[in-house]
Protein backbone atom coordinates (compact mmCIF):
# COMPACT_ATOMS: atom_id res chain seq x y z
CA UNK A 1 0.00 0.00 0.00
CA UNK A 2 1.29 3.41 -0.90
CA UNK A 3 1.20 6.53 1.05
CA UNK A 4 1.36 10.45 0.74
CA UNK A 5 2.13 13.06 3.32
CA UNK A 6 0.95 16.66 2.52
CA UNK A 7 3.28 19.46 3.67
CA UNK A 8 2.29 22.90 4.50
CA UNK A 9 3.97 25.67 5.96
CA UNK A 10 3.62 25.21 9.88
CA UNK A 11 2.89 22.21 9.95
CA UNK A 12 5.21 20.21 12.76
CA UNK A 13 4.26 16.70 13.02
CA UNK A 14 5.00 15.69 9.66
CA UNK A 15 8.30 13.73 10.47
CA UNK A 16 6.14 11.97 12.84
CA UNK A 17 3.90 11.05 10.34
CA UNK A 18 6.83 10.13 7.72
CA UNK A 19 8.37 8.10 10.32
CA UNK A 20 5.01 6.11 11.56
CA UNK A 21 4.05 5.50 8.07
CA UNK A 22 7.81 4.68 7.12
CA UNK A 23 8.49 1.99 9.95
CA UNK A 24 4.71 0.43 10.24
CA UNK A 25 4.42 -0.41 6.02
CA UNK A 26 8.47 -0.36 5.18
CA UNK A 27 8.24 2.15 2.90
CA UNK A 28 8.61 6.30 2.94
CA UNK A 29 5.68 8.02 2.14
CA UNK A 30 5.96 10.30 -1.07
CA UNK A 31 5.29 14.31 0.26
CA UNK A 32 3.33 16.48 -1.55
CA UNK A 33 3.54 20.06 -1.23
CA UNK A 34 1.14 22.87 -1.24
CA UNK A 35 1.44 24.48 -4.60
CA UNK A 36 1.10 20.92 -5.84
CA UNK A 37 -1.98 20.25 -8.19
CA UNK A 38 -2.12 16.55 -8.43
CA UNK A 39 -0.75 13.20 -5.86
CA UNK A 40 0.20 10.06 -7.47
CA UNK A 41 -1.54 7.33 -7.04
CA UNK A 42 -1.50 6.36 -3.64
CA UNK A 43 -4.13 4.34 -1.30
CA UNK A 44 -3.33 6.88 1.84
CA UNK A 45 -2.99 10.86 1.85
CA UNK A 46 -1.93 11.91 5.27
CA UNK A 47 -2.43 15.59 6.29
CA UNK A 48 -0.43 15.65 9.68
CA UNK A 49 -0.64 18.37 12.68
CA UNK A 50 0.56 21.32 13.24
CA UNK A 51 -0.09 24.99 12.96
CA UNK A 52 -0.14 25.67 9.17
CA UNK A 53 -0.16 28.87 8.09
CA UNK A 54 -0.08 30.23 11.79
CA UNK A 55 -3.63 29.35 12.52
CA UNK A 56 -4.16 32.54 11.35
CA UNK A 57 -7.68 33.42 10.54
CA UNK A 58 -8.73 30.39 11.53
CA UNK A 59 -7.07 27.05 12.18
CA UNK A 60 -6.40 25.12 8.52
CA UNK A 61 -8.59 27.99 6.95
CA UNK A 62 -5.62 29.01 4.84
CA UNK A 63 -4.11 25.24 4.13
CA UNK A 64 -7.96 24.47 2.85
CA UNK A 65 -7.41 26.55 0.00
CA UNK A 66 -4.16 25.99 -1.01
CA UNK A 67 -4.24 24.31 -4.47
CA UNK A 68 -2.94 20.51 -2.91
CA UNK A 69 -6.32 20.58 -1.05
CA UNK A 70 -8.19 20.40 -4.10
CA UNK A 71 -6.17 18.07 -5.55
CA UNK A 72 -6.69 15.84 -2.13
CA UNK A 73 -10.19 16.30 -2.68
CA UNK A 74 -10.52 15.04 -6.07
CA UNK A 75 -9.19 11.88 -4.90
CA UNK A 76 -11.31 11.43 -1.76
CA UNK A 77 -13.88 12.22 -4.00
CA UNK A 78 -12.82 8.99 -6.46
CA UNK A 79 -12.49 6.82 -2.76
CA UNK A 80 -8.90 7.18 -1.92
CA UNK A 81 -8.52 7.25 1.95
CA UNK A 82 -7.56 10.55 3.53
CA UNK A 83 -6.80 11.06 6.76
CA UNK A 84 -6.57 14.37 9.21
CA UNK A 85 -4.59 14.76 12.28
CA UNK A 86 -5.26 17.37 14.81
CA UNK A 87 -4.59 20.64 12.53
CA UNK A 88 -5.25 18.40 9.56
CA UNK A 89 -8.68 17.44 10.95
CA UNK A 90 -9.11 21.49 11.32
CA UNK A 91 -8.33 21.37 7.61
CA UNK A 92 -10.64 18.70 6.48
CA UNK A 93 -13.38 20.69 8.13
CA UNK A 94 -12.34 23.95 6.59
CA UNK A 95 -11.84 21.98 3.25
CA UNK A 96 -15.61 20.99 3.46
CA UNK A 97 -14.66 16.69 3.13
CA UNK A 98 -16.30 16.74 6.77
CA UNK A 99 -18.82 17.96 8.66
CA UNK A 100 -18.40 20.60 11.38
CA UNK A 101 -16.27 22.91 13.25
CA UNK A 102 -13.81 22.46 15.80
CA UNK A 103 -13.76 25.64 17.99
CA UNK A 104 -11.21 26.75 21.03
CA UNK A 105 -10.91 24.65 23.63
CA UNK A 106 -13.41 24.92 26.70
CA UNK A 107 -10.13 25.81 28.94
CA UNK A 108 -9.08 29.06 26.46
CA UNK A 109 -5.69 26.36 27.07
CA UNK A 110 -3.23 24.79 24.99
CA UNK A 111 -3.54 20.81 26.03
CA UNK A 112 -0.71 18.73 26.01
CA UNK A 113 -1.10 15.20 27.28
CA UNK A 114 -2.90 11.64 27.04
CA UNK A 115 -6.11 10.79 26.81
CA UNK A 116 -8.31 7.51 26.72
CA UNK A 117 -10.13 6.91 23.22
CA UNK A 118 -13.48 4.81 22.80
CA UNK A 119 -13.40 2.92 19.31
CA UNK A 120 -17.08 3.46 18.58
CA UNK A 121 -17.15 1.24 15.39
CA UNK A 122 -14.54 -1.10 13.50
CA UNK A 123 -16.78 -1.40 10.10
CA UNK A 124 -13.73 1.25 8.72
CA UNK A 125 -10.75 0.34 6.87
CA UNK A 126 -8.86 2.72 10.49
CA UNK A 127 -10.63 1.49 12.91
CA UNK A 128 -10.82 -2.75 11.73
CA UNK A 129 -8.09 -3.69 14.03
CA UNK A 130 -9.55 -2.37 16.64
CA UNK A 131 -12.67 -4.24 18.92
CA UNK A 132 -15.92 -1.77 19.17
CA UNK A 133 -15.74 -0.08 22.58
CA UNK A 134 -11.95 -0.77 23.00
CA UNK A 135 -10.31 1.95 24.54
CA UNK A 136 -6.93 2.97 23.55
CA UNK A 137 -4.25 5.24 25.18
CA UNK A 138 -3.23 8.71 22.48
CA UNK A 139 -1.50 11.65 23.02
CA UNK A 140 -2.68 15.06 22.48
CA UNK A 141 -1.73 18.40 21.79
CA UNK A 142 -4.12 21.28 20.57
CA UNK A 143 -5.66 24.64 21.45
CA UNK A 144 -8.65 24.42 18.98
CA UNK A 145 -10.09 20.82 19.17
CA UNK A 146 -13.63 21.55 20.78
CA UNK A 147 -15.79 19.50 18.36
CA UNK A 148 -19.24 21.34 17.61
CA UNK A 149 -21.85 19.89 14.72
CA UNK A 150 -25.34 21.67 14.95
CA UNK A 151 -28.17 19.27 15.92
CA UNK A 152 -29.15 17.95 12.48
CA UNK A 153 -25.93 16.90 11.83
CA UNK A 154 -24.53 15.54 14.96
CA UNK A 155 -28.17 13.13 14.80
CA UNK A 156 -26.57 12.15 11.45
CA UNK A 157 -23.38 11.57 12.54
CA UNK A 158 -24.45 9.78 15.60
CA UNK A 159 -27.09 8.05 13.37
CA UNK A 160 -24.73 6.51 10.86
CA UNK A 161 -21.98 5.55 13.17
CA UNK A 162 -19.73 8.49 11.47
CA UNK A 163 -18.53 9.50 14.80
CA UNK A 164 -15.15 6.33 15.43
CA UNK A 165 -13.27 7.66 18.55
CA UNK A 166 -14.66 9.63 21.69
CA UNK A 167 -13.05 10.51 24.45
CA UNK A 168 -13.44 7.97 27.49
CA UNK A 169 -13.15 7.95 30.92
CA UNK A 170 -13.87 11.41 31.66
CA UNK A 171 -10.46 12.09 29.52
CA UNK A 172 -12.07 14.78 27.02
CA UNK A 173 -9.28 17.50 26.99
CA UNK A 174 -11.27 20.47 25.10
CA UNK A 175 -15.26 20.17 25.93
CA UNK A 176 -16.26 18.48 22.35
CA UNK A 177 -19.88 17.48 22.11
CA UNK A 178 -20.61 14.51 22.95
CA UNK A 179 -17.09 13.47 23.69
CA UNK A 180 -15.93 13.39 19.94
CA UNK A 181 -13.03 12.83 19.26
CA UNK A 182 -12.94 11.21 15.39
CA UNK A 183 -14.70 11.07 12.80
CA UNK A 184 -15.34 9.37 9.21
CA UNK A 185 -17.18 10.80 6.26
CA UNK A 186 -20.38 9.28 4.86
CA UNK A 187 -18.45 7.06 2.60
CA UNK A 188 -16.31 6.36 4.81
CA UNK A 189 -13.04 6.87 3.51
CA UNK A 190 -12.35 10.59 5.10
CA UNK A 191 -11.31 10.19 9.08
CA UNK A 192 -10.40 13.17 10.92
CA UNK A 193 -9.27 13.09 14.34
CA UNK A 194 -7.21 15.62 16.92
CA UNK A 195 -5.18 12.80 18.83
CA UNK A 196 -2.22 11.62 17.59
CA UNK A 197 -1.91 8.09 17.35
CA UNK A 198 1.27 8.57 15.05
CA UNK A 199 3.16 9.24 18.58
CA UNK A 200 2.00 5.46 20.22
CA UNK A 201 3.32 3.43 18.00
CA UNK A 202 6.29 1.46 19.45
CA UNK A 203 7.51 0.53 23.08
CA UNK A 204 9.66 3.54 22.80
CA UNK A 205 6.75 6.17 22.84
CA UNK A 206 5.54 3.98 26.06
CA UNK A 207 3.10 2.41 24.11
CA UNK A 208 1.62 1.09 20.79
CA UNK A 209 -1.65 1.60 20.72
CA UNK A 210 -2.32 4.30 17.55
CA UNK A 211 -0.43 1.50 15.48
CA UNK A 212 -3.30 -0.12 14.29
CA UNK A 213 -4.87 2.52 13.05
CA UNK A 214 -2.24 3.02 10.43
CA UNK A 215 -2.30 -1.15 9.95
CA UNK A 216 -5.99 -0.81 9.23
CA UNK A 217 -5.90 2.12 6.75
CA UNK A 218 -2.86 0.45 5.09
CA UNK A 219 -4.26 -2.76 4.40
CA UNK A 220 -1.20 -4.57 6.40
CA UNK A 221 -2.09 -8.29 8.00
CA UNK A 222 -1.95 -7.55 11.74
CA UNK A 223 -0.82 -5.42 14.12
CA UNK A 224 2.33 -6.58 15.82
CA UNK A 225 5.29 -4.63 15.21
CA UNK A 226 7.99 -5.49 12.33
CA UNK A 227 10.71 -7.38 14.09
CA UNK A 228 14.39 -5.38 12.72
Amino acid sequence: MKSAVVLLPGLNRDRDMIAALTKISGKAPVTVWETDTEIPDVDLIVIPGGFSYGDYLRCGAIAARMPVMRAVAEKAAKGVQVMGVCNGFQILLETGLLPGALMRNQSLKFVCREVKLRVETANTSFTRQYQPGQVIRTPVAHHDGNYFADPDTLARLEGEGQVVFRYAEGTNPNGSINDIAGIVSAKGNVLGLMPHPENLIEDAHGGSDGRALFVGALGLPDTQPAHA
